[in-house]
């Protein structure tokens, strides 16, 4: 938890059951079960693909995997409207909880105990299936930590430091709780309307299957699949911070909702992301706000309870809920709000310790700065070794080893329409242009601040 860049673990996974868990195993484990996936055009713009923008099906995996091996598809299949070869397909974000809910025991394959989370396993997690070019736009994450592992096929992997958010344009439209977009394609920039983009930092990594990442917090990223068939787990891992990214969060949905729906109250589809499946009135955003401003001072009191030594970062106080990237349900969040987290080890940070980096622990490193550019896709040069189950030692992940796909072969996104991205010439000034200001990440800080210290001083 020291860690403050990314970083690749390699064999870590390599007794883990889920290793084994690429899309033909978890077709035959769902038995049919449907899944839903977003569908993406494979089509190269300078806007991102947002989800509001994207189309949904539901499927199994067995059609999942007739499709996107190019055979044919029944008329009345789920598929049947979307060409691969011009669309990608992705089930994300899927919580192993609800995929599994008739086979709760295979959660246990999934071992996040190893990386020092006692009882963390397939519960706290969540799965990513995806085809080729599928991706998530570019984003950084309000709450907590990230633990990534590969089970199948690669992913390209291009992620921001926290100081580079100016260069990134954020917004929060689309809005989602907890993700806070970038307006930036990342892999194909308009420079022209961002041009402070060309001073972020990039960081590049291929993913391969056997291999765990670590995304700090608020470390932006942008992720693609580059083979045609992908399979990814994730859990996010709590942090001290999030009690108060709670209250921020709480705050930004409550501005949001309130003007986007006063713009257009008969559309939310535009600017609300499809998986805020929850009401968007005021009543609602206040209980949900009031929610978390009480929930953040309840914890002060247990932390305050506590000794310091109580906190460990090995898990051992660890939160009865999985943490949710999602929205939770204002009662949730009441519930579990006495229960202390992970925090995270600033002291150990400050003591300067070494961290291990070698063949089993590898930074990711920055990009070459005349490489980061508007073509920019060069990686770092990082090598891992990633142990398979038959005992095989195979070097993965090398840069210089590995095919460099061109502009042509790297299915980007589609084209988008908004007037938070599109529309820079207009000459007055939009609700998306005051939400920009309101909304940004030190301007919700501090209204935080001054909320919670007037309740703090009313109690």
């Amino acid at each position: 938890m020291s860690l403050q860049q990314p970083a690749v673990f390699c064999n870590m996974v390599f007794d883990w059951p889920a290793q084994h868990w690429n899309a033909k195993c978890l077709s035959k484990l769902l038995c049919g079960k449907q899944i839903r996936f977003r569908m993406g055009m494979k089509k190269t713009d300078t806007v991102p693909q947002f989800e509001t923008m994207c189309s949904y099906v539901d499927a199994t995996l067995e059609e999942f995997l007739v499709w996107s091996c190019g055979q044919s598809v029944s008329v009345a299949g789920p598929f049947s409207h979307y060409d691969n070869s011009k669309f990608w397909a992705y089930a994300d974000y899927k919580y192993l909880a609800s995929v599994f809910e008739d086979n709760t025991d295979v959660l246990q394959n999934v071992v996040w105990s190893d990386f020092g989370f006692p009882g963390r396993n397939g519960r706290e997690s969540t799965l990513w299936i995806g085809s080729l070019g599928a991706n998530t736009p570019c984003h950084l994450d309000s709450y907590g930590c990230n633990l990534v592992l590969q089970v199948q096929g690669r992913k390209r992997w291009h992620l921001f430091p926290p100081e580079d958010t100016a260069f990134l344009y954020p917004t929060r439209i689309p809005y989602e709780e907890s993700s806070v977009f970038s307006k930036v394609n990342v892999v194909n920039p308009d420079l022209k309307h961002f041009p402070q983009f060309l001073k972020a930092q990039r960081h590049m990594v291929t993913l391969y299957p056997g291999q765990v990442l670590f995304v700090p917090r608020h470390w932006w990223h942008y992720v693609e699949s580059i083979d045609p068939i992908t399979v990814s787990i994730n859990s996010w891992i709590e942090l001290e911070e999030d009690h108060q990214a709670r209250v921020e969060e709480a705050i930004t949905r409550m501005l949001v909702c309130a003007l986007k729906a006063a713009e257009d109250p008969t559309n939310t589809k535009a600017w609300l992301n499809p998986t805020e499946v929850e009401g968007t009135s005021h009543e609602i955003n206040s209980q949900y706000l009031n929610g978390a401003i009480s929930a953040y001072l309840e914890h002060n009191k247990v932390a305050e309870a506590l000794t310091s030594t109580e906190f460990k970062i090995n898990g051992e106080h660890r939160v009865e809920a999985p943490l949710k990237k999602r929205k939770l349900d204002v009662h949730t969040r009441t519930k579990e709000k006495k229960s202390p987290c992970h925090k995270l080890a600033t002291d150990t940070a400050k003591l300067e310790e070494n961290i291990p980096f070698g063949l089993d622990l590898i930074p990711v490193l920055p990009s070459l700065q005349n490489e980061s550019s508007e073509k920019g896709t060069a990686e770092s040069d990082v090598k891992g070794l990633v142990s398979e189950s038959g005992g095989h030692v195979e070097k993965l992940n090398c840069a210089q080893e590995q095919p460099v796909m061109n502009k042509a072969e790297i299915p980007l996104a589609g084209n988008i329409v908004s007037d938070s991205t599109t529309c820079h010439s207009q000459p007055f000034i939009s609700t998306d242009d005051l939400l920009d200001c309101l909304v940004d990440p030190k301007v919700i800080s501090l209204v935080a601040q001054l909320l919670l210290q007037k309740r703090t001083c009313n109690l």
